[in-house]
């Protein structure tokens, strides 16, 4: 190895390659996984989203002249179970804000109080509004950061006002952080406004009971299926479906959301493990032909060492140890390559990459088995020459 030293380097550049590419992407999979266990998490494993409509929502419309709809009442009765913590209705639509010189267009909330609690929002400055605002549909509205950045730059935005579609609202309270939420938006983008002022002032329908959605949060502890099977038995009640109709509703369980990007992530991780695996096969092969190469040019070292002693496993073990010992070389060439390239995502702040001991470990692995497996060929081939045939080469 020392007496060929390009040559070896060249050997361990296939494998160099390769192991950059498992230890890269399976720590890009990995993190991943957790990006998307984090934001789901964010979301809250254990909601339920009522929305109204089923799976043959046309054929129930052509039958009954109206569409489905969820009400104040239905959030109401699913408030009082037992498997639920709480429950909150929701009214929402885009509207145009307008603050001094500033315009822009963003997703309003019309929520009760007890949605706050069952999403999780927690508030940086002020606070949110109490049930005596929602009756009196006073025209109050918590925003998220970066549209109270946006409208009241450097300043306090509390007791000032945001008009919303020309209507204006006092700001009461400034949400703390942000994330995805489960419409898609951002925490920060949030604006959150009594839901009887969003009714009086903003979402106008000939149906002022109707809500577009209801949200839900399973109790801790408690299966979320019996839930939802709760969730079930009030709303048919409520709604008058006969057993052999179909429910004009339907629930959204964010677990399950949870569930099936766990799979999805942990495919997309394992198709990158063996998209680097094939590069670590190909150096493998680049290994097997140079040691193949390197025994035809070693016979007569081979044959001087069998003639004085040497037996035929030493020389297998010799060439063995060789091709583990280039692997290994790379290999931790490899894993320093792929450090520094996961140091270089996670410097943009787009994407945290770290590499993991398992990855390490792994890619180690994986550089010994080649080593062992595209090396004991060309060294079991040189442990069957015989002394006699090697000393007589030319």
């Amino acid at each position: 190895m020392g007496a060929n030293r390009l040559r070896t380097v060249l050997t361990m550049l296939g494998i160099t390659i390769g192991i950059t590419s498992v230890t890269l992407l399976l720590a890009l999979g990995d993190s991943m996984q957790r990006f998307i266990g984090k934001e789901l998490e964010a979301l809250g494993t254990n909601m339920l989203y009522v929305f109204p409509g089923g799976n043959r929502t046309e054929e129930r419309r052509l039958r009954a002249n109206a569409a489905p709809a969820l009400t104040f009442a239905d959030a109401r009765a699913l408030n009082s179970l037992g498997s639920l913590t709480g429950s909150a209705p929701a009214l929402q639509g885009s509207f145009k804000l307008t603050a001094g010189n500033e315009t822009a267009n963003a997703m309003v909330f019309g929520v009760t109080p007890e949605m706050f609690k069952i999403r999780g929002w927690k508030l940086e400055l002020g606070s949110s509004f109490s049930e005596a605002d929602v009756r009196a549909a006073a025209r109050m509205v918590v925003i998220g950061q970066k549209v109270a950045d946006q409208f009241f730059y450097k300043a306090d935005p509390l007791g000032k006002s945001i008009r919303i579609e020309n209507i204006s609202f006092q700001v009461v309270g400034v949400l703390h952080g942000e994330g995805k939420q489960i419409d898609g938006g951002n925490l920060a983008d949030l604006v959150i406004v009594p839901i009887t002022a969003a009714r009086a002032n903003l979402v106008r329908t000939p149906f002022p009971d109707n809500v577009h959605y209801i949200a839900t949060q399973g109790k801790s502890g408690q299966s979320l299926l019996d839930a939802i099977e709760d969730i079930k038995e009030v709303l048919r009640d409520r709604h008058r479906i006969k057993v052999d109709a179909p429910d004009d509703f339907r629930v959204e369980n964010v677990a399950s959301f949870a569930e099936t990007a766990a799979k999805i992530s942990a495919g997309i991780a394992l198709l990158l493990g063996m998209i680097g695996a094939i590069s670590l096969v190909v150096g493998g092969i680049g290994i097997m032909n140079i040691m193949l190469v390197s025994v035809t040019e070693r016979t007569r070292e081979i044959g001087i060492r069998m003639a004085i002693g040497a037996k035929p496993r030493d020389v297998l073990l010799q060439f063995l140890t060789e091709a583990v010992a280039i692997c290994l070389a790379g290999g931790v060439v490899g894993i320093a390559i792929a450090a520094g390239c996961a140091a270089g995502i996670t410097a943009t702040g787009k994407f945290d990459v770290f590499i993991t001991a398992e990855a390490i470990v792994v890619a180690c692995g994986f550089s010994s088995l080649v080593g062992v497996f595209f090396g004991f060929y060309p060294a079991r081939r040189a442990s069957k020459l015989l002394p006699v045939d090697c000393l007589r080469y030319e």
